[in-house]
């Protein structure tokens, strides 16, 4: 910028700040240019481009037009805290983007992989990912989707298989009144804990957040309909039997 400043026009081509939004920020005294000429021509020196700086950046961090005024009027609020504000909010836009972009890439994979998927199906798909980013931390979620990339997806569609196989043999089982701790539901129950396992790829941290989802959803949403209440306390029960054994 040369020494003598620039005219409004000037500073909105440079800024890509509009000459109306810096003639009103100049109406209301939040920003005013600092110098005039012998001419009267008003212009914008470089203590008023850090001011500007400020107050995009604050307006950017969410504020308000008063509350901008209030903290560049405040002493201890510096430029580099400004910028330090401001690019914090920046990367939290930065991981909800990445967020939404791994939603949008499973459900496009959903749909890739079948010939036609509902408006109801495309909403239980959201609202499981949704789920799922409630209860497994980044960490954990990076980890089930390196195993799932592992195991590939012929496993992981045949461990799908035996989870529907499993679930149909503990409800005839139960719907019977076959005793949790019976031979053939203990069986059920080894089974169980097995694909669980498989899913975890027996990390604690992950069986645990697989654990907190199951008791602070009903089974029916945490398992998308395929657990009902009654189902799963019964396993509960066979599962706390089976370990009582092992124990």
């Amino acid at each position: 910028m040369q020494a003598v400043g620039m005219k409004v026009g000037e500073l909105a081509k440079q800024t890509g700040v509009s000459v109306r939004t810096l003639h009103y920020y100049d109406e209301i005294k939040l920003l005013s240019p600092s110098h005039r000429t012998e001419s009267d021509h008003r212009l914008y020196r470089d203590e008023d481009i850090v001011r500007l700086q400020q107050i995009m950046s604050l307006r950017q961090l969410g504020f308000s037009l008063e509350e901008v005024r209030d903290c560049l009027e405040h002493p201890t609020l510096s430029l580099l805290r400004v910028i330090q504000l401001h690019t914090a909010r920046l990367q939290e836009q930065i991981d909800l983007s990445h967020k939404l972009l791994n939603r949008l890439e499973t459900i496009a994979n959903t749909l890739n992989a079948t010939d036609s998927v509902s408006v109801e199906n495309l909403i239980q798909t959201i609202e499981a990912i949704t789920m799922y980013e409630k209860y497994y931390t980044p960490e954990q979620a990076e980890k089930i989707k390196v195993r799932a990339e592992l195991l590939g997806e012929e496993t992981i569609r045949q461990g799908e298989q035996d989870w529907q196989t499993l679930i149909e043999d503990v409800r005839a089982e139960m719907e019977k009144g076959t005793d949790p701790t019976s031979e053939p539901v203990q069986a059920l129950a080894q089974r169980w804990w097995e694909l669980i396992q498989a899913f975890t790829g027996g990390d604690r941290g992950i069986e645990q957040s697989l654990n907190r989802m199951y008791q602070e959803e009903t089974p029916e949403v945490a398992s998308r309909g395929a657990v009902d209440s009654a189902l799963f306390e019964y396993m509960g029960r066979a599962i706390g039997a089976m370990k009582g054994e092992c124990s």
